[in-house]
Formats: C-alpha cells, structure tokens, sequence
C-alpha cells in the first residue's frame, strides 16, 4: 500500500476542539452578558453537544438542528432564556476559530508532508467554523482541497460524503488514500464503510473495537510519517 493522498479530520486532531471550544463558550457568556461560565458547565455544555453530533452521525437530525438544539437544552438547564440559542450559535461559529491549538505540532507535520502526499481535509464542521479555522491556523495553506459536509450535503459517515470525495479526486484509488480523525463513529466507520485504509488517532489509549478493522491505531501525529 503506498498512501498517495491523506484524509485528515480537524477538530481533535488536527486542531484540540475541546480547548477552543472552552474559550469560544466562556467568552461569549460574557458577550451575551450571562455572567461566568465555569469549566463545570463548559464541560456539561461539550457532552450536550457530543450527543447531539452522534445523532446527526446517524442520520436523526439535521445540521441546523444540533447548532441550535445542543445550546437551547443547555440553556434551559441553566435557567437562561433558549431564544438566545440562535444569536448565541451564530457568534459561537466566528469565536470557535479564535482559539488555534496544534495537536502534536501538526501544522509542521503537514507542512513536511506537502509534495510527498496529497493532503485533503473531511470535516462535519460548519462552513464559517471550518474555514476561519483553516485560515488563522495556517492549515489550509498546505491542503489540495477541503471538503465539508455542509457543502457536500452529506455528513460523515455517510457514503454519500465519501462519494463525494471520490468524485473529486479521479487519480486517486481508495487503496492509496488514508483517512486519519479521532471519531470511531464518524472517521473509522466512514473510512471503513468507504472502502478506504483507516488511521485511528487515539491519544488517550481508549480501547479498541472489536468489530472495528481499523487499518492503524497511533498516539501522536508525528507517527503518521511511519506509515506512508
């Protein structure tokens, strides 16, 4: 297997989501003029929203439905009114791209890594969100294409998104491409539903799936060099 072109997801793994996610909330409770958010409640906030990613992974809700659902259950729990859901999320997806946190230096690896491999991102995330980010973080620079869901009007792990990509990159065979991400349910089961080689990014050792044939398993993006 000689990789030609690399898949990689953003948000925690290229980039550490949770880190700009926590600064993104807690700086705009005090734009919104709702006092101080503690970590407690940032951290109750990230496992609302996991859920709701989870479930539009599977197909139940759309895209629309999880940025403005994930912040009115928050709120209600909160006490705080949930109109404020959908201004609150509008300036949730500028602020998400203030806060740039390289995961294992990963801005110099695929800086090596351009010439050698064709270098794509596969993101769930929102247009605003996903650009902004790729802009000040740098990213983008070194990319030959992103692809979101939001443009493709599919979600990983839908086929339908990985057909998409295919579609776009014809001199490139599912054998010689490798998606890496850190989501089981969305990187690991799109790639292996796609027919694609699968790079699991799991730093914090959780345990493999069983039922899962993932192609490689790594801790630091700076081992993704040994597999090429």
């Amino acid at each position: 297997m000689a990789i030609q072109a690399i898949l990689w997801d953003v948000d925690g793994t290229l980039l550490d989501f949770l880190e700009a996610e926590k600064a993104a909330v807690k700086k705009l409770f005090i734009e919104f003029g709702l006092g101080v958010c503690t970590d407690d409640m940032v951290a109750r906030y990230s496992a609302i929203n996991d859920a709701y990613w989870k479930r539009l992974e599977r197909g139940e809700i759309t895209k629309a439905e999880v940025l403005v659902g994930r912040y009115r259950d928050f709120f209600s729990e909160l006490g705080i009114d949930p109109d404020l859901a959908e201004p609150f999320n509008a300036r949730y997806q500028i602020a998400l791209g203030d806060t740039v946190v390289y995961r294992d230096d990963s801005l110099n690896l695929v800086k090596s890594l351009h010439g050698r491999v064709k270098q794509y991102v596969v993101s769930n995330g929102t247009v605003i969100a996903q650009t902004r980010k790729l802009a000040r973080s740098g990213l983008g620079r070194w990319m030959e294409g992103v692809f979101l869901s939001e443009q493709l009007g599919a979600e990983k792990p839908s086929p339908r998104f990985f057909e998409k990509v295919f579609a776009a990159l014809p001199g490139v065979s599912r054998s010689d491409m490798l998606i890496v991400g850190d989501s089981l349910t969305s990187d690991m089961k799109g790639g292996l539903d796609a027919g694609i080689p699968t790079c699991w990014y799991n730093p914090n050792r959780l345990p493999r799936p069983a039922d899962m044939a993932i192609s490689f398993e790594i801790q630091n993006l700076q081992q993704i060099p040994e597999l090429l």
